[in-house]
């Protein structure tokens, strides 16, 4: 393998364990919590981080063969998470002061999700071959939409959980 092929296969292999350390820590907190709708919706991200390792692993494995990225893989579809309050059902209010774990997922996901984008960002920048480009920043965005959410998420219940867990200044 020639020079730029290793650095596409040595990003690859960093993205793939990436994506796999995402997909156990989301279906870890899927499984739980005791929230519904954080449930589902972990669930959902559990199942986009696999995708995304599946992905990653079919272009490695392509690369690997062939020095190029396999042209037939596609990403699969995204979870919906809009909206003002897009991880938890309002029921976290009524429980806010004993949500210690959720409020601990929702920063720990919002670092690995930025990780990733900054990850994902530098092999778009850093590539040569446009396809390569195009994936990386289509992984990117992804992973943004993901970051977005657990920080919109985490600023919706910020105020009400440090307040009732006694960490407001007064």
């Amino acid at each position: 393998m020639v020079d730029g092929q290793t650095n596409l296969a040595d990003g690859l292999r960093k993205a793939i364990k990436a994506e796999r350390d995402g997909h156990c820590f989301y279906s870890m907190v899927a499984n739980t919590s005791v929230d519904p709708k954080a449930k589902e919706v972990f669930a959902q991200l559990a199942a986009e981080e696999l995708d995304h390792m599946h992905f990653l692993t079919r272009h490695y494995e392509c690369v690997l063969k062939t020095g190029k990225p396999d042209q037939s893989a596609k990403l699969g579809s995204r979870a919906d998470v809009s909206g003002l309050s897009p991880i938890f059902s309002d029921g976290i209010k009524a429980r806010i002061k004993e949500a210690h774990f959720e409020m601990s997922a929702l920063s720990i996901g919002i670092q690995l999700e930025a990780d990733a984008m900054k990850f994902y960002r530098s092999q778009a920048e850093a590539a040569v071959d446009q396809e390569v480009k195009q994936f990386y920043s289509e992984l990117a965005e992804w992973e943004s939409g993901h970051y977005q959410a657990l920080l919109r998420q985490q600023e919706e219940l910020k105020e009400d959980y440090w307040s009732a867990s006694g960490f407001a200044a007064f």
